[in-house]
């Protein structure tokens, strides 16, 4: 059964905790799911703690935590997020502000596989709302809008504290905020990370600050810091996450976009993309009759899932190019008018029998279109991080492929930016990385790098090659 971790910040709350944690308890959810209920402790001075104890004797499931001292709501949401073992996750207020009995509303769209974030919006349409301060609600409206601004989403309340997650996607954003900047932060990450994010009514009953409200204006300014800050900033994947921010949307878009253009004429109507890790090539792929995705990873397969749950025309499968794997999807033979392999080939152990499968895989008469790196004097230990085993030459990339029984139709050399950036950081400095501003010159690049490849190396080499009619393989 599916699990939904409750996080619970609390600070000097021991007026409304205990009433509220009873409706969290009571709150009915979705037969597929159960609860998982997390409170943080902020260091509270009033009598919070002894309410946390008498709700452990009451409902001995909770897990609670103490913050050696008060530190904020976005570090105690991290406390949280680094205890939950759930497939879910909803923030929730330790107040009465936010009804648990719409946890429901919240968690439809994630269950029904639409979104990956879902935001609870207190200014759409719903059946009441009480009546409260309007400055706040403006203060509200103008950091909402140059949070819309910076990250493109069109939110109508971005301050809400009702989000709701799948648990993969908020274990994998790094949050740095330890007050309420929490909110502006996890909002431009995850439009950076381009995710997918839905909205929905929900009810709101706001306290007076003589209540117990918290948030101010110094909170207002910090708010409009805090989205300016990242949305400069690359910081919105875990570096150790398979998701890795180097490998994200906005990080290489261009990069990406370059190279659909570039193997677009040589794309049919059935099209295999090998190896397709976050969707980065394949959200810019034709849907044309059939699109089929893979990656031989779990965690990627799960997430391009998500992705493309609910449409009829993509579909994901578990594939390893490199050899086969007894969980691996079948592929009859001639399957495919195209193949598409971006950044694969050389990090397999046996590339000979890769392109095997590929040609396979492949209808007569089909397209390969791979890229790979180019120039074996380049192979660094920065290739080595990366998982490469080699790199190519024209010459030997080429006659792989006849030898497979392809039929060469293009090979040139693609991405001169590419290629300065390993002999700087790999060759000549002997960096086993390259920075996110590195990242971004590169992607920023790319449009020109097509009219210097005419006259300086590149990178890469971009290989199209069809299978013959009749095979011949040796």
């Amino acid at each position: 059964m599916a699990v939904l971790s409750i996080l619970i910040p609390v600070y000097n709350e021991q007026a409304y905790l205990e009433r509220l944690v009873d409706r969290v308890v009571a709150a009915r959810l979705p037969e597929s799911l159960q609860k998982e209920i997390i409170i943080v402790n902020d260091a509270s001075k009033d009598r919070t703690s002894e309410v946390i104890q008498k709700l452990r004797e009451r409902y001995p499931n909770i897990r609670t935590f103490e913050q050696p001292v008060n530190q904020g709501k976005g570090a105690a949401i991290r406390r949280a997020i680094e205890a939950m073992t759930g497939d879910f996750a909803i923030i929730q207020d330790a107040d009465l502000e936010y009804d648990p009995n719409e946890y429901h509303l919240m968690l439809k769209p994630l269950l029904e596989g639409y979104a990956d974030v879902v935001y609870g919006s207190r200014f759409t349409c719903r059946e009441m709302r009480k009546v409260l301060f309007y400055h706040h609600k403006l203060g509200n409206y103008l950091v909402t809008f140059l949070s819309n601004m910076v990250t493109g989403l069109d939110l109508t309340d971005m301050e809400t504290c009702y989000k709701a997650f799948r648990g993969q996607v908020l274990k994998s954003i790094p949050l740095r905020s330890n007050r309420f900047g929490i909110e502006p932060e996890i909002t431009v990450k995850i439009a950076k990370r381009g995710l997918s994010v839905y909205e929905v009514p929900i009810s709101y009953h706001g306290r007076k600050y003589s209540e117990g409200k918290k948030i101010g204006w110094k909170d207002g300014i910090s708010a409009i810091w805090t989205i300016l800050k990242y949305w400069f900033l690359d910081d919105y994947a875990n570096e150790s996450d398979v998701l890795q921010v180097q490998n994200s949307p906005d990080s290489l878009r261009r990069y990406y976009h370059d190279i659909v253009r570039r193997s677009l004429p040589y794309l049919g109507n059935n099209i295999l993309e090998l190896e397709s890790h976050v969707g980065l090539v394949s959200r810019l792929l034709p849907q044309r009759e059939q699109l089929v995705v893979s990656d031989h990873r779990e965690e990627c397969v799960r997430f391009l899932e998500n992705l493309y749950d609910g449409n009829a025309v993509v579909s994901v499968i578990r594939l390893d190019p490199d050899s086969e794997s007894p969980s691996d999807t079948p592929i009859p033979n001639n399957e495919f008018d195209s193949v598409l392999y971006v950044h694969g080939l050389q990090k397999t152990e046996h590339d000979a029998a890769a392109l095997k499968r590929i040609y396979n895989m492949l209808r007569p008469g089909g397209n390969v279109i791979l890229v790979v790196p180019q120039y074996p004097s380049l192979f660094c230990e920065l290739d080595k991080t990366l998982g490469y085993r080699r790199r190519y030459t024209k010459r030997n990339l080429g006659q792989l492929c006849q030898e497979t029984g392809f039929r060469i139709v293009q090979c040139r050399s693609i991405h001169v930016a590419a290629y300065f950036s390993w002999l700087i950081n790999g060759v000549f400095f002997r960096r086993t990385g390259i920075g996110k501003v590195q990242l971004k010159i590169l992607n920023m690049l790319t449009p020109i790098s097509g009219l210097l490849s005419l006259l300086l190396p590149g990178g890469n080499l971009l290989l199209v090659a069809e299978k013959n009619k009749v095979h011949f393989a040796r």
